[in-house]
């Protein structure tokens, strides 16, 4: 773009400023991924929150060379296991804080927000939106903010244009989620030190809205756009590109698919961002789950049957990194009803119901010991209420994460209880509380798609569409908030104009 020769001296000497100086860079946010449809509601006790030093332990990778000689100016970060709405007088607080420490930190050059972008706020909408435009009116309109998302987030007009780069993970499994915050962190700091200010920015959102388990980045469709997103990051004149999938378990209007790629040419940058969205929208179609469905029955049906072992099933409906309430016991309840299981016959592990009675009854009576117990249900009592148990304590340990954990068995049947909500994604997750997955004949575990140690261990696997607040079957949630039209709650809907939009910058 042709600049005037009062332009070109402004950013000479901006650049001069720039080079001459120590950088200061604001770090903030609030992460957490909100399903609409869970009963839960995330309070101030599910965050990790973290000021000072201990945010700044949050990012190792700022000991190496590109991020010396700045001030990182840690204001405060606060995040959350996935789960239902984020209570309004916790992000109330959270968000004031963050207002109130950027106020007082003086002078900034550059910002990191570093969100998830699915979180809902009860009664509210868009709350990434409102927390990025709430922290650019306090540091201004010239200092360059860059955000890094997961790509189960979602990107609004008003979201892309508080901010100035945006970028998200390229991988689901999330494997590159810290590589993705360095990206956004370096972008940041390359920019900063260019003095060539503010990029552009093509956005544009599709209206597809598609659950993770659909969209996994180890199989077609999903891994050739993404491959796609990275060549396109590395061309001249661009200077990232990224594509969400959006979160499919709340009820917004923001909640669809997007497209941003940021760059200094901006006829290129609309080109790539129209072709990605294009091709997002053409493979609609073609995304499928990550593995075979079927109901429960079906899935433990054809487990036991198969000579695979372990035999992985992946209990999606109350999934707790997708949001789920983590107390849902429909699923344990029909295992409860299988004579296979609780006859011994076979071996079977759950994980996992969070019910912090079921877990103090445990305790009580002792490990080796007889105990009854009502597990789940307490929660999210829509799939079932509370399920009657009788077993025998198999082991108590503690948790950083899940808090008190008990092993119930019933016959061959070894279910967990924790006291908070916890994700079993490693082995170790099993080996700390005695158990052996690799040893087990059916692992049944709250999951979607199965994270890297399970994914490896499985001899085989299967997906229960079973229910809860991350019911893999979107159109039985019953969404109302979300836009329309949109795939697939219309699945014969026009193709829509994906024309790309150039943001303005805040």
């Amino acid at each position: 773009m042709f600049k005037s020769g009062q332009q070109a001296v402004r950013e000479t000497a901006r650049l001069w400023q720039v080079l001459d100086m120590n950088l200061r860079i604001g770090i903030a946010g609030i992460a957490i991924e909100s399903s609409t449809f869970s009963p839960h509601r995330a309070g101030l006790a599910d965050f990790d929150v973290r000021r000072g030093d201990h945010l700044m332990e949050r990012y190792e990778f700022l000991g190496k060379e590109w991020a010396q000689g700045i001030e990182w100016v840690p204001l405060l970060h606060a995040r959350s296991l996935p789960g239902g709405a984020v209570l309004p007088e916790v992000y109330d607080d959270l968000s004031a804080e963050i207002v109130t420490r950027t106020e007082a930190a003086g002078e900034l050059d550059g910002f990191f927000f570093d969100i998830h972008g699915a979180m809902s706020v009860v009664g509210r909408q868009d709350a990434e939106a409102d927390l990025a435009t709430r922290i650019r009116a306090v540091i201004g309109p010239d200092v360059l903010m860059s955000a890094s998302m997961d790509l189960h987030g979602n990107v609004s007009r008003e979201l892309g244009t508080a901010v100035d780069l945006i970028t998200c993970y390229r991988m689901a499994p999330h494997e590159d989620a810290m590589e993705s915050r360095e990206r956004a962190l370096r972008n940041l700091v390359e920019r900063l030190r260019s003095g060539l200010g503010k990029p552009g920015k093509a956005w544009i959102q599709v209206p597809v809205l598609l659950p993770g388990e659909k969209t996994s980045t180890r199989l077609e469709p999903a891994k050739s756009i993404y491959h796609r997103v990275g060549e396109i990051a590395d061309e001249p004149g661009v200077l990232d590109a990224a594509v969400w999938v959006g979160y499919a378990w709340a009820d917004e209007p923001r909640c669809r698919a997007a497209v941003v790629v940021t760059g200094d040419d901006s006829a290129l940058i609309t080109a790539r961002a129209a072709e990605l969205a294009a091709a997002y929208w053409d493979a609609r179609d073609g995304f499928e789950f990550v593995a075979p469905t079927g109901t429960l029955q079906e899935c433990v049906s054809a487990g036991l049957a198969s000579t695979a072992r372990p035999f992985l099933i992946s209990d999606s409906g109350d999934n707790p990194t997708a949001g789920g309430a983590g107390d849902t016991s429909w699923t344990l309840g029909q295992l409860l009803a299988i004579e296979e299981l609780t006859s011994g016959k076979a071996t079977a592990i759950h994980a996992s119901i969070t019910d912090p009675a079921a877990v103090a009854a445990c305790v009580a009576a002792g490990v080796g010991n007889s105990v009854e117990v009502t597990a789940g249900g307490k929660v999210d009592n829509i799939p079932a209420g509370p399920v009657p148990m009788s077993g025998t304590v198999f082991s108590i340990s503690e948790d950083p994460v899940g808090g008190t954990v008990a092993v119930v068995k019933v016959g061959g049947l070894h279910s967990i209880l924790t006291t908070r909500r916890k994700p079993y994604h490693h082995i170790a997750d099993f080996t700390s509380l005695g158990l052996d997955p690799s040893a087990t004949d059916l692992v049944i575990v709250k999951i979607g798609y199965l994270e890297p140690e399970l994914y490896n261990l499985a001899a085989d696997w299967l997906l229960a569409l079973t229910p809860g607040g991350v019911d893999q079957d979107l159109l039985r949630l019953g969404h109302h908030g979300v836009l329309r039209p949109l795939f697939p709650f219309d699945p014969d809907m026009s193709t829509p104009d994906l024309t790309p939009e150039l943001l303005p910058n805040s």
